[in-house]
């Protein structure tokens, strides 16, 4: 769907002017359709920044070789000290210990010493830990985190004899940050947990609100990022880019070494997004020049903030190149389905795309053509460039690509004759608009021998993690259209569907869909714990797609099709300084 164009329209029961600067949304009148009345999407807020942006000179005085030489160095003794201490650490330490890792972004480096502690984690008890909320909650969100079931049972001693949290947590703002995060690691029916919740953030709200959290800011700090977006469904390299700060300012006894390993790594990291950034816009460019599609979204800078949420480890360049390459083609196929193409012109366009052939662009008008053939060109290219052992994976690729298209000629039917899909309905057409399904297959195609096939069958026949994973996209997406306006050829939303079956109001429906949402997010954490390891990879990268989402939709926005919103997160990651 392409929901808020830069247009006058109504929205949410009300008409509204959305400016194309990205920023201005003016309600002005009461109406009743949500519709939005003009074809053009406002203009990249980036323009052509990352092709000639050169890192200042701080960042690149040391050169690249010295930086990875020094890491190299700084891992090495690292491990030795986690060998020679592994012995004497306690369960705590052992939490601590992966937990740093993580947060800092260095977790890829050290996965047999994570491995390790979280062994001793599971089968070793630790009195000294046991009666802190903090390491309870720590303990449990992480081994779930990594597949493991852990019960929500740990929590019952912090109980008193009513069933209810202890009142004297309330003094503990610090356990109870780990018990919210925890506690969103909720698997479906696990109402133990909604209490754990609704308790930990009603507390921390108020901690916030009357100025408990004076002398601890960087404390307030997290818990401010988590009552908006819960640890567990936060995008790692964000929280990576806040938490090296907060590590050296947080921890009186902080690990220098480790300090300095992240440093360097987060620095290096970025420097290949950046090198991979400019060679995307660079093709971008040229794409988007070539199709001359002015109607559809100029957003690669955006698109590659969002490759970057769900992948942002060195070794996965090739799937972050490929992810990002594609989100781009399909979101011009999405936005001419969704906002400019005649009927007669979908059906051509999907008929094209299922025979997959360059002859057949003569089908197509003129105006097409050349988003065909590069869209074409393009997968040939990913395909040249497989290695001959995975070169199988680009059957599954080009079949979810046209099944994407097939989905889309659906939409444009329905909304063409203006059908109202049940719920139901809306479901099983939208799981496969939302592109996760697709996606994940591209982006798998970037990996190593990690993805065996039968990774991508599993994902090719969209399992319950995918639908979930899929739902989360569609649900938070259909959020943010009702609020901010779509445009008048989109077919109705779940927001709409719900409000139609139900006959509630939209704040009734946007509120059930909500509950939906929560509801999927579960389901992801309860099939991650259950699925064969061997298909982690995929589970990875569902999860992490998730998590990224929920950043673009962050309190209804749409950051993709409104770039400006996303605008400082972007110099966040890619351009706010992070000392050596």
């Amino acid at each position: 769907m392409a929901p808020g164009m830069a247009a006058a329209g109504v929205v949410n029961g009300q008409e509204t002017m959305i400016q194309a600067d990205n920023k201005s949304r003016t309600v002005v009148a009461a109406g009743e359709a949500v519709v939005v009345t003009c074809d053009k999407f406002a203009p990249s807020v980036w323009g052509d920044f990352f092709v000639t942006y050169i890192p200042p000179a701080t960042i690149s005085q040391r050169s690249e070789e010295w930086m990875r030489e020094r890491a190299e160095q700084l891992k090495g003794k690292l491990r030795q000290v986690f060998e020679a201490s592994k012995e004497a650490m306690t369960v705590a330490d052992a939490l601590t210990y992966v937990d740093t890792l993580e947060r800092l972004g260095l977790d890829n480096h050290f996965p047999e010493e994570i491995g390790a502690a979280l062994s001793r984690v599971r089968t070793e008890s630790d009195d000294g830990s046991a009666d802190s909320l903090h390491f309870v909650a720590l303990r449990f969100r992480l081994l779930r985190q990594h597949g493991f079931w852990v019960s929500a049972d740990v929590f019952d001693r912090f109980r008193d004899d009513q069933g209810s949290f202890s009142k004297s947590l309330s003094s503990d703002p610090r356990g109870l940050l780990s018990l919210y995060n925890a506690a969103h690691m909720a698997a479906p029916g696990e109402v133990a947990l909604d209490d754990a919740i609704a308790f930990a953030k009603g507390h921390l709200i108020e901690a916030i609100k009357e100025g408990k959290l004076v002398r601890s800011p960087i404390l307030a700090e997290q818990i401010s990022r988590a009552l908006d977006i819960a640890l567990p469904r936060f995008t790692r390299r964000l929280e990576t880019m806040h938490y090296i700060g907060e590590y050296e300012q947080e921890a009186a006894a902080h690990d220098d070494t480790l300090l300095e390993l992240a440093r360097l790594n987060f620095n290096l990291v970025r420097s290949l997004h950046l090198k991979e950034l400019k060679a995307l816009c660079l093709w971008w460019r040229d794409l988007y020049d070539t199709v001359k599609l002015p109607y559809a979204r100029d957003r690669m800078v955006e698109i590659y903030f969002w490759t970057c949420g769900m992948l942002h480890e060195e070794e996965y360049s090739t799937a972050r190149m490929l992810f990002a390459k594609t989100f781009g083609m399909v979101s011009l196929l999405d936005d001419t389905f969704d906002v400019h193409a005649t009927l007669e012109e979908c059906h051509k366009l999907n008929q094209a795309m299922q025979r997959w052939e360059e002859s057949e662009v003569s089908i197509l008008p003129e105006y097409l053509h050349m988003l065909y053939i590069k869209t074409l060109s393009n997968f040939k290219e990913f395909e040249d460039a497989l290695e001959p052992s995975h070169k199988y994976r680009m059957s599954y690729a080009k079949k979810a690509y046209k099944l994407s298209s097939e989905y889309y000629l659906r939409e444009a039917i329905l909304s063409s004759e203006r059908y109202r899909p049940s719920f139901k309905e809306h479901e099983e057409i939208s799981i496969m608009t939302s592109g996760l399904p697709m996606l994940t297959l591209v982006t798998l195609m970037g990996y190593g021998d990690v993805a065996t096939r039968e990774v991508f069958e599993w994902v090719s026949h969209v399992p319950e993690m995918v639908r979930a994973g899929s739902q989360v996209t569609r649900f938070l997406n259909d959020i943010s259209s009702y609020r901010l306006g779509k445009h008048k050829k989109d077919m109705p939303s779940a927001v709409e569907c719900y409000m139609m079956e139900e006959g509630s109001t939209g704040d009734e429906a946007v509120e059930a869909v909500a509950a939906l949402l929560e509801n999927r997010w579960r389901v992801l954490n309860q099939v991650n714990m259950e699925i064969d390891r061997t298909l982690s990879p995929a589970a990875q990268v569902v999860v992490n797609m998730a998590r990224t989402n929920e950043i673009i939709y962050l309190k209804g926005r749409d950051a993709y099709t409104f770039g400006g919103d996303l605008q400082d997160l972007v110099t966040t990651l890619f351009l706010k300084p992070v000392p050596l």
